[in-house]
């Protein structure tokens, strides 16, 4: 009988979410930990699609380090996982018993016996499935440490009067601070301010108290085979372009714009008008990512010659790429840490949640990025854009601080580094 540890893993069906999880289980299987990886049926297609032969070329399948299984999400077939209530709600209702289901059969057949889950936390719920079984478990917030630590303040805030108990401020002032260490924030921008009605009772007083272990890695980052320019990240929900890498050897170092606004933010037609005449009228090179699901039709005026426009990026490989000279970021906190440990400064373009403090922590106090501002129709305008890309590119100081700060976060991974050392720690733990 074996004692390598098996871990079962379960992220929040969305690709911000998948995509750290799936990183950590590399760094678990690494470490010598097998790995069960839980998505649900919807996105188990689209992840075993981009996982490949990786996966399915083994003879013996069940004795992979890493196994990528499935359990419903309680929705149809044909409805919108795009809408968060409803999928929150659906899988608040039926994955913890199809959870419980499937450990139980993969125990039974004495395939896999798990004794450890690393859930996301908004799947927190399957730690308690875990008690059933006897597994310790731990939580990982795939947000930043600052959008952990504010939910976890929750019931202070409500207790001192500063929110009610539907999250909204009662008090007139402006910013709180939550620690004396970090600094102070905008009330506007609470995440749960500017997700519309996508949060519900996930944030209701007190109901993270219960987390037992809490994840502080830090960053986690992909790495790539930079000898060959085929490498894929696995748990991508649609195929990278590659040839974006050959166009970028093509172009002078640090000339190129990176855009991309990850898996969910979607402009209307206006916004996307402005943004395509912007990148023109910068007369520069770009490389801008437009997912396949993007409904919106190029301006008549679009002249995009100078540019390259792709359904899905390598991002980590584009923006350690020498041509990259900024990162035009709706401000995810995965992008916001790929970007930081390449020394991209950035163009912030938050969409909703937690973005929003993201993007003004990179322009207010790491001072490594500008923010967009809006004109009277709330829409950002192609001169604005324009002013912004020639505003950050002739800001030497800027480029210098990033990569400062790259120089921090990437001696975090290395031998000895507080990231590394604390994924050591975390190892240990699950195997004693």
């Amino acid at each position: 009988m074996s004692n390598i540890p098996v871990v079962l893993v379960l992220p929040y069906p969305a690709q911000g979410h998948v995509n750290p999880l799936m990183i950590l289980s590399q760094k678990l299987v690494k470490n010598g930990c097998k790995v069960v990886f839980v998505n649900t049926e919807f996105d188990h297609k689209r992840v075993v699609s981009s996982f490949g032969e990786q996966q399915h070329s083994r003879k013996h399948e069940e004795e992979s380090v890493m196994k990528l299984v499935s359990v419903p999400d309680g929705l149809g077939a044909d409805d919108d996982r795009n809408d968060f209530g409803k999928l929150c709600d659906a899988l608040q209702n039926s994955m913890p018993k199809e959870l419980e289901k499937l450990i139980h059969n993969m125990h039974l057949k004495g395939e896999n016996k798990i004794s450890f889950i690393v859930a996301d936390l908004f799947m927190a719920w399957a730690l308690d499935v875990g008690k059933k079984f006897g597994m310790k478990g731990a939580i990982v917030g795939p947000a930043s440490a600052t959008t952990f630590a504010l939910m976890c303040s929750i019931p202070s805030l409500i207790h001192d009067g500063t929110l009610d108990s539907d999250g909204v401020r009662l008090t007139t002032k402006e910013t709180i601070q939550i620690s004396s260490s970090m600094a102070e924030m905008n009330i506007g921008d609470l995440f749960w301010l500017n997700i519309g009605d996508i949060i519900n009772d996930e944030l209701e007083p007190g109901a993270l108290s219960f987390v037992p272990k809490i994840l502080p890695i830090g960053p986690l980052l992909r790495s790539y085979d930079t000898k060959s320019g085929t490498t894929k990240a696995i748990g991508q929900y649609w195929e990278e372009d590659l040839s974006c890498i050959s166009w970028l050897d093509e172009q002078h170092h640090g000339t190129v714009l990176y855009v991309a606004f990850g898996s969910i933010t979607l402009f209307d037609q206006n916004q996307f008008n402005e943004l395509a005449l912007g990148l023109v009228l910068t007369k520069r090179p770009f490389l801008w990512v437009i997912r396949e699901d993007n409904k919106m039709e190029y301006p008549t005026e679009f002249k995009g010659h100078k540019g390259k426009i792709v359904s899905w990026a390598p991002q980590q490989k584009v923006l350690s790429h020498p041509a990259i000279a900024c990162f035009v970021s709706h401000c995810g906190w995965n992008s916001t840490m790929e970007g930081l440990s390449n020394g991209v400064p950035f163009l912030c373009w938050p969409y909703f949640a937690e973005q929003i403090q993201n993007g003004r922590y990179i322009c207010d106090e790491l001072k490594v990025g500008l923010g967009f501002d809006k004109d009277k129709n709330g829409i950002v305008s192609c001169k604005e854009v324009k002013l912004k890309v020639e505003q950050l590119l002739n800001d030497e100081n800027m480029k210098s601080r990033s990569l400062e700060l790259k120089e921090k976060v990437m001696n975090n991974i290395v031998k000895g580094g507080a990231s590394l050392e604390k994924l050591h720690r975390f190892v240990k733990w699950i195997k004693e």
